[in-house]
């Protein structure tokens, strides 16, 4: 009986200890967000850009409207963007080509930022098969794309999946460290449990052939959204290729699109 007396006494105790505490938070300096690309596919290209949001800030994120934004690559091409609307920049003549290096510069408010990106050879996209595997009981699908990698290594790739009319968030990336100069074997897998694909379903897929740095960007995203090992990893900002203390990617990529109904 004392034993217990001593044991509720206690509990009660520390239940009448409980303070809100108020934690204080260091404000966070807006950056500039730039999101950039070029590809082999007939232009224009563009470049978003706007601000990163302070802790606790709810609004929309606020695009940047007075940026002089110019994208020029090794063999002499040079284009200097025009502004559109929502901080989107469109180029007017530059092209795509895959094997050039394309450099980015960006002015705001008289500050310079640069990025440079060189277009990876295109690995073709033969086909998308379609794969089937039991949960449960339940038959669930997933996209495999067919592609054979080539046998040199160093070779990365990132996958967008929509189903219908819904992008899949996830982030598909991939490269060769474990099946270099092999038949891909990997399917696409979302990691919402509420987008899963059906029969009839329509499966759009987009192969971009990227390069390394991309592929860092792309990937250190993933384990920061929860969808990476251990369920994700502490925030921070990821590694880039744009110089000058702004936040995003630039990325030249080629293209390729296929479509696969389940039946």
């Amino acid at each position: 009986m004392l034993k217990q007396i001593i044991y509720l006494f206690t509990v009660v105790f520390l239940a009448s200890c409980e303070k809100e505490i108020q934690l204080p938070l260091a404000t966070n300096a807006s950056l500039l967000v730039i999101d950039a690309s070029i590809t082999d596919q007939p232009g224009p290209y563009f470049v978003q850009l706007s601000k990163s949001k302070e802790i606790g800030n709810t609004q929309s994120y606020p695009s940047v409207e007075n940026a002089n934004v110019i994208i020029f690559d090794n063999q002499g091409q040079r284009d200097t963007l025009s502004y559109t609307k929502n901080g989107i920049y469109q180029t007017k003549k530059i092209k795509g080509v895959f094997g050039n290096t394309y450099n980015l510069e960006v002015m705001v408010d008289g500050k310079k930022y640069t990025a440079s990106s060189t277009m990876s050879k295109k690995v073709p996209l033969d086909n998308l098969r379609i794969n089937t595997f039991l949960v449960n009981g339940e038959i669930r699908y997933s996209i495999i794309p067919v592609y054979t990698d080539p046998i040199e290594l160093g070779n990365s790739y990132r996958f967008i999946q929509k189903i219908n009319d819904t992008i899949d968030p996830t982030f598909h990336i991939f490269n060769d460290n474990l099946n270099n100069g092999k038949v891909n074997q990997r399917p696409l897998r979302g990691g919402d449990d509420n987008l899963k694909i059906k029969p009839r379903d329509n499966v759009f897929v987009e192969m971009q052939c990227i390069s390394n740095t991309c592929y860092i960007y792309y990937n250190s995203l993933d384990q920061q959204s929860g969808a990476g090992p251990g369920g994700g990893t502490a925030p921070s900002n990821p590694p880039s290729n744009i110089v000058g203390g702004a936040l995003g990617i630039f990325s030249a990529h080629t293209v390729q699109r296929k479509t696969v109904t389940i039946r």
